[in-house]
This record gives C-alpha cells, sequence and structure tokens, in this order.
C-alpha cells in the first residue's frame, strides 16, 4: 500500500492524467508511424474505442465499503469470464473514475448503459490499482480483487460518482489492446452529515400467497384444511418469510401486512390438515409456524404496522373488471374491519387500516374510488404513475381531492432490487444503485427537509430482503437519511409545486392490465357469495360456514394470484364445489310414485339433514299440478309447512291430500327459505288417484248386508236341525220301550219296511224337515256366503252335530276369466 501511496502522490486528478497521455499519444503518433510501419497495427488509442460488444462479463461482487468517508480504503472484487469463444491474452483489470452525476437520471443512464465509452467511463487508474491476467480462455473465469485508498480516487466535491471496472486485452482476430467488458457501479460520497437530512420511510411487506382453503373439519375446532404445506418453507429458519421477519427486526422500517397472511400461520399453529389429492393428512409444521410468529411479535414492537384490507384485494382488477359484477364492492369494507382485529389479535399491536395499495402504486381515478370505498384515505402510489415535471423530487404525500392522500412512493428506489438478487453482482450494483439515489434526492435540494417513501414489491425472495437489508443498514451513519414512518410521511406538508392531478385511464400500463383478474373471476366469486348468503339463513351456527367461506372468497380476489390464471380459476372452483357440497347435505329424499285409494290420504315427504348442526327457517311446499283431480290442505293447490331439523337426522313431512277424480297427478316438492328462495333441487313423483265412488259404496254396503244375512240363516238353520235330531232320539226311545212290550207283536211285521223311512233316521222326522234341509244344501248365492267362513270340520261323518262342510272338493278345472285364484 506505500507504493501505492507513492504512486499518486503527485494529486493529480486522474482526468488531467488521462489528458495528459491522450495528448502524448497525439503528438507521438505521427513520429512513430514515420520510423516503423506496422501494416495490421491499429493506433495507440485503440483500446480506448467505444466498444459496443462485450466479449468479458465483468462482474462486481464486493463493494466495501459502500458509503466510503475520508481515510477508507475501497475494495472492490469480482470476477471475469471469457464469454467469447477465442482466448484473450494480456488482459488486465483496470478502476476507471467516471464524472460526478448531475443529477438522477444520469445515476439511471449508468446502469442501463452497456459497452464501453472512453468518454464516460473514465480513464484507468493504472499502476498499483491494475491486475494483470496472462491468458483467459475461452469459458473461463478469473478472480479479481482492488484495493484503493477513497483519496486516490480524485474525488473533488461530494455527490454520486460512477466506477467502472474494465478488462483490457487482445484476441487472436485483434490483437491490440481493447476493452472486452466494464462493468460500473456508483459511488456516493458525503464524507460529512448534510445539515438537512431526507426522511427516508421503507416498507416492509409480509404478504404470501394463499394456501388456506374454504374446507374445514367437522369437529369443534374447526380444523382448518390447507391446500399446500408450501407456506412452511417459506416461514422455517433460511426460508423467504423467515428472513423478511429477522431482517426487518434490526432496520428502521414500516410493517405492511397481509392480515390473512397471519391468519393461516395462526391456523397452522395448531391442528391442521393438507390435501392429498382426495385424502387429507396432517399437518406437522406447528412448531415452525409458531416460531415464525413468537418472532414476528417482537420484531414488531415499538414499529408502525399498516394492515391491508385482508387477503390483499387487487384493487386495480375490481375497478377495472369487477365494479360492473354485483356485490363485488362489497367485500372491501368488511376485509378492511377484520384486517384490523386479526392483527391486533395475533400481533398485539394496534395497526393503520388508513392505507390501500395498489398493485406497483399504478392509479386512476377508478382505482382512487374503490381504494377509499373500503375506507381507505390514503392511498400508496409511485411516482412513475402520478408524475411530476420538477428538478427535485417533492415530498410523497400531496392531497388529490376528496379528503384523499396520495402517498407517492420513489419509482427508481422502490424498483431497484426487484432483479435476480441471489447473484451478489447484481446485488452489489443494486445497493450501490440504491445509495446513489438517496443521496441524489439530498443533494437535489440541500437546505430542504424532504419525506420520501419506497415501496419495493409486494413479495419479496430472502435474496431480495437481503440485499434491501444491506442498503438500509448503510445508511445506518444518517450521513444524508434518517428513517421515518408511512404515517409520518403521509402527514408532512405537501410540496406546492408537486402535481395532485390523478392520470387517466388510458395511462394505467397495458402490462399491469394484462395481468388482471378476469370477469369471470368475480362472476364466481359472486356465484359462491349468493350460494353461501341462501345457505346462512338456514343454519343455526352459521358462523361456522360464513367466515371461512367469507374468508376464501377475499382470497380469492388477491392481488397474489396476478399472472397465475390456472391456478386463481382452481381456487375458485374448489371453493364452489366445496360450499355446494354442503349445501346438498339438506335435501329431499327421492320418492316413488304413491297409489291414492280413497277420498282423502296423508302424503309424506322426507328432508335429510347430514350437516353436524341443526337447520331451520325452511319451508316445504308440495304443489299439486291437477288440483281438479288432487288437492292440498282444504282445497288448495300448494301447500306449505315448516321444516325444522337436528343434525344428522331426517323428518318426515306430512300434507293432507284430497281426491276428486281418477287418475295420474304429478306432484312437485321444493324447499324454500323463509325469504322465499328456492334451495336445492324441486323433487317430483307421481300420486295415481284411484277414487271409490258411491255407487261402489253401495255395492260394498250390499255385498256385506248379505253376508251378515246370511250368517243369520245359517244360525237358525242349524239350531232347528238340532233340535229336531233331539226330537227324533225321544221318539226313537219311546218307540223301543213299546216294541220291549209288544214284541211278540212286533215279529210278525218285522220284515217289512217302513215305506217312510230313511237311512238318515226316523221317517217321519226326516219327511217332515225334508223340503228344508233341500234348501239348505242346494247350490246358489246362499250356499257361497255360507262359504264365507271356514270351520274346522271333524273326521267322523256319522256325528249328528257336524255341520255341512264350507268348501267342495278341490277343483282341477281352470279358473274362469275374471276369477281370483288362490295359489
Amino acid at each position: 500500500m506505500a507504493e501505492a501511496a507513492d504512486f499518486q502522490s503527485t494529486g493529480r486528478s486522474p482526468a488531467r492524467r488521462w489528458l495528459r497521455r491522450a495528448a502524448s499519444a497525439f503528438v507521438s503518433a505521427p513520429l512513430l508511424a514515420g520510423l516503423l510501419y506496422v501494416p495490421s497495427a491499429p493506433p495507440a488509442s485503440a483500446a480506448e474505442k467505444a466498444s459496443p460488444s462485450r466479449t468479458v462479463d465483468v462482474s462486481l461482487d464486493t463493494f466495501t465499503p459502500t458509503t466510503p468517508v475520508e481515510g477508507d480504503t475501497l475494495t472492490i472484487s469480482g470476477t471475469v469470464t471469457n464469454e467469447g469463444k477465442e482466448t484473450v491474452s494480456a488482459a488486465q483489470v483496470d478502476l476507471r473514475v467516471g464524472s460526478r452525476m448531475a443529477n438522477r437520471g444520469e445515476i439511471d443512464a449508468v446502469a442501463k448503459r452497456t459497452g464501453f465509452a472512453p468518454g464516460n467511463d473514465g480513464a484507468a487508474l493504472g499502476g498499483p490499482y491494475s491486475i494483470k491476467i496472462p491468458k483467459i480462455a475461452a469459458g473461463i473465469s478469473k478472480d479479481f480483487s482492488i484495493t484503493v485508498p477513497v483519496e486516490k480516487l480524485g474525488l473533488d466535491e461530494e455527490g454520486v460518482y460512477q466506477l467502472g471496472v474494465s478488462l483490457t486485452g487482445r484476441t487472436p482476430s485483434a490483437s491490440y489492446d481493447q476493452v472486452l467488458g466494464i462493468e460500473r457501479t456508483l459511488l456516493p460520497w458525503q464524507p460529512e452529515a448534510t445539515e438537512k437530512k431526507t426522511q427516508l420511510t421503507y416498507l416492509w411487506p409480509l404478504i404470501s400467497s394463499t394456501h388456506l382453503s374454504a374446507e374445514t373439519g367437522s369437529d369443534d375446532q374447526q380444523t382448518p384444511v390447507f391446500e399446500d404445506d408450501e407456506l412452511a418453507a417459506e416461514l422455517a429458519p433460511g426460508g423467504r418469510l423467515e428472513r423478511l421477519v429477522a431482517l426487518g427486526a434490526e432496520l428502521p422500517v414500516t410493517w405492511v401486512v397481509d392480515p390473512d397472511l397471519l391468519a393461516t400461520v395462526d391456523a397452522m399453529t395448531r391442528n391442521y390438515q393438507v390435501k392429498d389429492g382426495k385424502e387429507r393428512i396432517p399437518g406437522k409444521n406447528q412448531a415452525i409456524a409458531k416460531q415464525w410468529l413468537n418472532s414476528l411479535d417482537r420484531a414488531v414492537q415499538g414499529d408502525k404496522v399498516v394492515a391491508l384490507p385482508y387477503a390483499d384485494p387487487d384493487l386495480a382488477s375490481l375497478a377495472h373488471r369487477g365494479k360492473n359484477v354485483s356485490g363485488s364492492l362489497s367485500h372491501l369494507q368488511p376485509a378492511t374491519e377484520v384486517a384490523e382485529s386479526t392483527v391486533e389479535t395475533i400481533l398485539h399491536v394496534k395497526p393503520s387500516i388508513d392505507f390501500a395499495w395498489p398493485v406497483d402504486g399504478a392509479v386512476d381515478p377508478s382505482i382512487i374510488d374503490i381504494a377509499t370505498s373500503a375506507g381507505a384515505d390514503k392511498v400508496i402510489a409511485r411516482n412513475d404513475s402520478i408524475r411530476d415535471e420538477l428538478p427535485y423530487t417533492p415530498n410523497a404525500a400531496r392531497p388529490i381531492g376528496g379528503g384523499t392522500t396520495a402517498v407517492v412512493a420513489d419509482a427508481s428506489l422502490s424498483t431497484v432490487f426487484q432483479g435476480d438478487m441471489t447473484r451478489t453482482g447484481n446485488s452489489t450494483l443494486a445497493v450501490q444503485q440504491f445509495l446513489a439515489h438517496t443521496l441524489a434526492v439530498t443533494q437535489q435540494q440541500p437546505g430542504k427537509l424532504r419525506s420520501i417513501v419506497v415501496a419495493p414489491q409486494r413479495m419479496p425472495t430472502a435474496a431480495q430482503a437481503q440485499s434491501m437489508a444491506i442498503a438500509l443498514r448503510a445508511l445506518s451513519a444518517q450521513r444524508w437519511t434518517q428513517p421515518s414512518d408511512l404515517l409520518t410521511a403521509a402527514a408532512a406538508t405537501p410540496d406546492d409545486r408537486a402535481t395532485t392531478k390523478i392520470p387517466g385511464a388510458r395511462k394505467y400500463p397495458a402490462k399491469l392490465r394484462k395481468r388482471e383478474l378476469p370477469v369471470q373471476a368475480f362472476q364466481d366469486m359472486k356465484t359462491t357469495q349468493d350460494t353461501l348468503d341462501n345457505f346462512k339463513v338456514i343454519l343455526t351456527m352459521a358462523s361456522r360456514v360464513v367466515t371461512p367461506f367469507g374468508n376464501a372468497i377475499n382470497r380469492e380476489m388477491s392481488t397474489s394470484w396476478r399472472g397465475r390464471a390456472e391456478p386463481a380459476t382452481a381456487y375458485r372452483q374448489s371453493v364452489q364445489v366445496h360450499l355446494r357440497d354442503l349445501t346438498t347435505e339438506v335435501q329431499l329424499i327421492e320418492k316413488s310414485d304413491l297409489t291414492l285409494s280413497g277420498r282423502s290420504a296423508t302424503i309424506p315427504v322426507t328432508v335429510q339433514n347430514q350437516l353436524l348442526q341443526d337447520v331451520e327457517h325452511l319451508v316445504l311446499r308440495l304443489t299439486s299440478t291437477k288440483p281438479t283431480r288432487l288437492k292440498l290442505n282444504g282445497g288448495d293447490a300448494v301447500a306449505e309447512l315448516p321444516v325444522k331439523i337436528a343434525g344428522g337426522h331426517s323428518q318426515s313431512v306430512k300434507f293432507t291430500a284430497s281426491a276428486n277424480a281418477n287418475g295420474p297427478v304429478p306432484m312437485t316438492a321444493q324447499l324454500y327459505t323463509e325469504d322465499g328462495k328456492p334451495y336445492g333441487k324441486p323433487m317430483t313423483f307421481t300420486v295415481k288417484v284411484s277414487e271409490i265412488t258411491p255407487t261402489v259404496m253401495l255395492v260394498i254396503a250390499g255385498g256385506f248386508l248379505l253376508l251378515a244375512l246370511a250368517g243369520i240363516r245359517m244360525y237358525t238353520h242349524r239350531k232347528r236341525t238340532a233340535a229336531r235330531e233331539a226330537e227324533a232320539a225321544d221318539a226313537a226311545g219311546a218307540a223301543d220301550a213299546e216294541d220291549a212290550e209288544d214284541e211278540p207283536d212286533e215279529q210278525d211285521t218285522a220284515g217289512t219296511p217302513d215305506a217312510s223311512s230313511t237311512a238318515d233316521g226316523p221317517g217321519t222326522v226326516g219327511t217332515a224337515d225334508e223340503p228344508d234341509t233341500a234348501a239348505e244344501s242346494g247350490t246358489g248365492a246362499e250356499t257361497d256366503l255360507e262359504a264365507g267362513g271356514t270351520t274346522a270340520q271333524s273326521d267322523d261323518p256319522e256325528q249328528p252335530s257336524d255341520p255341512t262342510p264350507d268348501t267342495g272338493a278341490q277343483s282341477t278345472d281352470p279358473s274362469g276369466q275374471g276369477e281370483k285364484v288362490d295359489r
């Protein structure tokens, strides 16, 4: 280092040395040409010509210190990579100091410029600050490190300077020295604190994509069901969200939180399930979730916390696509209200809910209207949307009418870390660019205190968050900035010259409009909400359904779905399907056709409730499509009965019906809510009316009368028969006594039969009763009626008390037409 100090002891600036060398080359070139002629040799200044192509890639991996002061030594290290097809020989790495940046536009130009430009990139320091590399083969990388005292850089004034690291070398096709690659960075030079420091507000977003579904378990705790378990990787050590919390805890930032993320992580701290196809598997990352929430709780204490509406709704999509779909805007106010309670419950701090944050801070009048409709009176915009035509950066806050304040973030500072920060070269350049812009803002109006806001991308990666933290730590000395918070920035006095005009709808960026949620998304949300509204009125514990599905609808309009059309559609469909499945748990049981025989009857309709909670406020309506044949409940075509069913039960609802005429009657059963909206699908069935007319009733009555008379006839007949048999027995006894007395006389006539005697008994009794017996034993109607009852018959035919058999011998002839045959 002593040699390096001696080398620069003349104190001349690099620009002067470059001018001296250029002048010497200019003067000596003709002399050399006269002494020696080399046909293919280029002029000596070829190395300093503009080089549009970059054969060698130069990457700056470290730049320390990022904001040096007097007495510091600057170290720049990195890698040079030969991306060409030829070997580079006689290579040399040089540090070049460019001119001081006059404005912020030049800072942006440095980051965009490619190729070597001698007039802008400055002269090489040379000497000990050059590194020689003999050869770099194609595709090969070489590391380098340059260390130089800051005082040797010739930084005459405070401000932002361009520094470049270049590689000069030769190739077989161009055997002369030329700049083959260069990388530029920026050096903010403000060794002493400024009188007025810029108030810098940095938003630190904690936002993630949707992971929680609308589905919950059937237990009392309603175990949440996750779409996936990917959130655990973000919460685990080294994950994106873990790094944001760990880094933010040490930085002066304003936390901008999506309450849905907090609610999701809080759900993970207890039992939860994860979808695995059609299965549900237990979640196992409770410890990770608890650790992250505890760390966040500690980190935000004492800091300002801004809560976005629940699930971070896409305000631009609502304004441009959703406002014409009925009910879409009604979600914003509840989303804002639940945001405050969620953050306060989980983080134990009271957040501000006065801010709305459209995507990328892009606004137009319709977006402002939507943002304020949710209750916010401050809108975070960006100055590439609300543009100021001023030579300096004004305060972020400015009134835009209607009591609304636009907090206009600085676009250059907000977007500088959006690249791939996993490459150290990109991160190093972004940090230096950020620091350079902040110093340039302060130096625009050194004597005036101003307040600026930085609103980075919504979901920074872990590497991006690390780069952002490096930049903010570099400002901790507060030589030209001072940390502030969003609430203070919004309350700052507006600059009178700052614009307050909101750009028209035509100026909204086309690339952002293409990524908005489609109209169909909001129509799907409306369908889900309508179904939910119709469902909740019948539930006795509606909150078990309304809360998870209401939150799911909020998630469906989240900004995180931008650029992810297919996953967004799949999520909306899964919510609809699950809600539809729940509503069908209360349904009518299908019914087969009925036959109604008679003038009146009861028609039962069964309602089933397979939910785990009771349902009420339902009405079952039964409609007869042919009331002239079949009427309900006293003569109406329509009848209604209330329905109230316990969870897991069914109820049979009975309707009274009266028939007027025969024939089929189509019936329709439909459930309705008490406010008259149909619930579920209607059920149809047919009632076949077979009415019994008065004539048929008379015939049946006559038949019963004949049967009764026949029974009476049989009774009297049996009674008379028994009496005759008793008289015959008495007469026979008397005759036997007389025969015993007159036996000699009787013997003379014993062989002569009595003409009146029969095998059945004494001739006198049998003859006297024969006409009656013949009538009683004849065929005809009377015989059929008698056969109406069956009586057990004895096996002894001689018993006089046995009645005539009720049935004749079984016939083997086929039955006649219309007869009933017992099989």
